[in-house]
């Protein structure tokens, strides 16, 4: 993937949270040790799982770059307001208490032609209705990941869609998982938004800069070389050459 991209390791590893399907201790192996990311990112709370212990274990002995945990007091202080290139965090442990699929950490990537929205599993109405009123999210938007796998939970609505109005919708997810997951409900309401969904379920996708106005989206066959679909985008902002 680091080649498709032109880099020779990869800037940011986010994680979002320690469920075994965001973050395997396997593969996180693989990804320091290919990838070489300059920055990790991991959420603050535990897990009570030898995944969790293992993946930790890795993180804290990996030596290639910057470790940042995300916890409470970094989301609480970290700015709101439109800062060149900086990302927005909006929720971690000091704001909800609900299922654990609500510690995932929601962050707004802000860097490069486009922005990019990460819900992790985020399920709670709280979190979504909070959301919805970010000036920024309203503004900003152009590639979501869809929250937990495109699960139709409540939390991905059409009032949500329509505050939001992402050009892309992704699915991380792998074709075997055992949810079914994205929702044949979610996918229905995507395409009555007019928003292009694309899922991991298929092969890799790939969102790049393509220049300053527009991004281009590629989806490959999986387990493949071969290009299934490229599409460009307009963007909605952008966080590259502003002061020219």
């Amino acid at each position: 993937m680091k080649e498709r991209c032109g880099l020779e390791r990869i800037n940011v590893l986010h994680i979002t949270s320690w469920d075994q399907d965001h973050c395997k201790a396997g593969e996180l192996e693989n990804i320091l040790k290919e990838l070489r990311p300059k920055c990790i990112e991991y959420p603050c709370y535990e897990h009570d799982s030898d995944n969790y212990k293992e993946s930790i274990t890795l993180i804290n002995n990996y030596r290639g770059g910057i470790k940042r945990e995300i916890t409470p007091d970094i989301v609480k202080d970290d700015p709101k307001i439109p800062l060149k290139g900086a990302n927005v965090l909006y929720n971690s442990l000091y704001q909800y208490i609900g299922s654990s699929n609500d510690k995932s950490i929601v962050q707004l990537f802000r860097t490069g032609s486009f922005t990019v929205l990460s819900l992790g599993d985020c399920e709670g109405e709280d979190i979504r209705d909070r959301l919805m009123k970010e000036e920024i999210l309203q503004t900003e938007v152009d590639v979501l990941i869809l929250a937990h796998h495109g699960a139709d939970n409540g939390f991905t609505t059409q009032e949500f869609l329509e505050a939001i109005q992402p050009k892309v919708a992704i699915c991380a997810s792998d074709y075997g998982n055992q949810y079914g997951h994205p929702s044949p409900n979610i996918i229905k309401l995507l395409n009555d938004s007019g928003i292009d969904y694309y899922s991991t379920k298929t092969g890799d996708v790939i969102a790049q800069t393509l220049n300053k106005h527009h991004f281009i989206v590629s989806n490959y066959v999986s387990n493949n070389e071969q290009l299934k679909s490229r599409r460009s985008y307009d963007n909605k902002t952008c966080f590259i050459n502003e002061d020219e």
